[in-house]
């Protein structure tokens, strides 16, 4: 199971912000996260807040889940008092958000457009597995209002999915992502993971010329983390499987930009390639540019106004805290100026345009200077005004926010 939360400051029951939190909310772009927990099963590799059905138990069901979500909406708007503006992008994750009933996610969907209003142009993702969707419900989720679909297919060979316990044939991923197509969904994701034990160059490459193949405008490929108290954890600490290997795992990163790169995908995120600046993820990118949102949902985070605060994890905990007329909030915390500092540097030395050297400090203009040197920054970027991280550098992105930071 994952560990614990932050352990944070108490929050309020009635979720009110500290004062001065909702200033300026106005005048910078507002998201919506909403997390649905519920998984058909466990993946060995995973660590987030999901739930099979013989793990909940009675007291949190999936068939109450989008009227319980929808609670916690009315509390938002209570709280927010229409400081925000429209809603830009609307993420749902999870586990399986597609585990749900399509007309569940969309009444969802409708009660954020009523509670905060949607952008004209708003950006609305849902993941989903995928064998978890079919032609009829993609069809659903898009006359309900969703422009984008996120299909988890990490590889596209039968062995690496049984050493991550992932349940799809190999060919279905991109079945379903012609099925979006069809459906109207203007922008299709296909998820890959890299470096898992067993996996060699060539069933990486397989992996790679399937979503090429598949014609999607946007490709996210992530190494292998493994994470304590995962199955494939256990596996790993009794030596069953081995420990991905980072000279690997670097390799793998560079077939990815050639392929990637060689059919029309560019990064703009250091685990993430589009076909285009409308093919980006917006939702994500308000993320790694420090924005703000409300996250819905047993676990889920929030930050509004330099204010974080997180959710109580287990779905019943959750619906028992609505259904009493009380905040989900677990705890929270006020970020110091440091804080969201070492944070913007964190997130936006990730993105293709990296950050101005002017939001760096004397240490930090120093570092970016030896990060320069070192070939992991740009030195015509650096030249400009700016820290961008080079093909290498992106391979060492950890070791040059340190270099920004000390």
């Amino acid at each position: 199971m994952p560990g614990p939360l932050p352990e944070g400051d108490a929050a309020p029951h009635d979720g009110a912000l500290p004062a001065g939190a909702a200033a300026g909310l106005a005048g910078r772009p507002f998201g919506v996260y909403v997390h649905v927990p519920f998984c058909a099963s466990r993946c060995g590799y995973c660590d987030f807040n999901t739930y099979t059905a013989t793990e909940l138990g009675g007291g949190a069901s999936q068939s109450a889940y989008a009227q319980t979500v929808l609670g916690e909406i009315a509390l938002a708007r209570r709280v927010l008092g229409g400081a925000t503006p429209p809603v830009s992008t609307v993420f749902f994750g999870g586990g399986t958000p597609t585990l749900l009933p399509a007309a569940d996610l969309a009444r969802i969907l409708d009660g954020v457009s009523e509670a905060f209003g949607l952008a004209p142009d708003a950006e609305v993702t849902t993941e989903a597995n995928p064998e978890s969707v079919t032609p009829a419900y993609l069809r659903e989720l898009r006359r309900g209002g969703f422009t984008r679909i996120s299909l988890g297919m990490q590889s596209a060979r039968r062995h690496v999915l049984a050493v991550l316990d992932r349940r799809h044939t190999p060919g279905r991923p991109e079945a379903a992502a012609a099925e979006a197509r069809e459906a109207g969904f203007e922008h299709v994701n296909l998820d890959l993971i890299y470096g898992a034990p067993g996996e060699t160059a060539d069933d990486w490459q397989a992996s790679l010329d399937a979503v090429t193949a598949a014609g999607v405008d946007h490709v996210s490929a992530y190494s292998l983390i493994v994470e304590d108290g995962t199955r494939l954890g256990r596996q790993v600490a009794r030596g069953e499987l081995p420990m991905p290997d980072d000279d690997m795992l670097a390799d793998r990163y560079l077939q990815a930009e050639r392929t990637l790169t060689g059919a029309g995908l560019g990064w703009y995120e250091v685990s993430n390639w589009a076909a285009g600046e409308q093919a980006r993820c917006r939702h994500n990118e308000l993320y790694w540019r420090s924005g703000n949102w409300w996250g819905f949902g047993p676990g889920a985070h929030s930050h509004a106004g330099g204010v974080r605060w997180w959710n109580v994890r287990h779905p019943t905990a959750y619906a028992d805290r609505l259904s009493a007329g009380e905040s989900p909030a677990q705890a929270r915390e006020s970020l110091t100026a440091g804080d969201r500092h070492t944070e913007d540097v964190m997130l936006r030395l990730r993105l293709r345009e990296g950050l101005p050297l002017a939001d760096l400090g004397e240490t930090g203009l120093a570092g970016a200077k030896r990060a320069t040197a070192d070939g992991l920054l740009d030195p015509g970027q650096h030249a400009a005004g700016r820290a961008v991280l080079t093909l290498r550098g992106r391979l060492l992105a950890d070791a040059v926010v340190r270099e920004l930071l000390t």
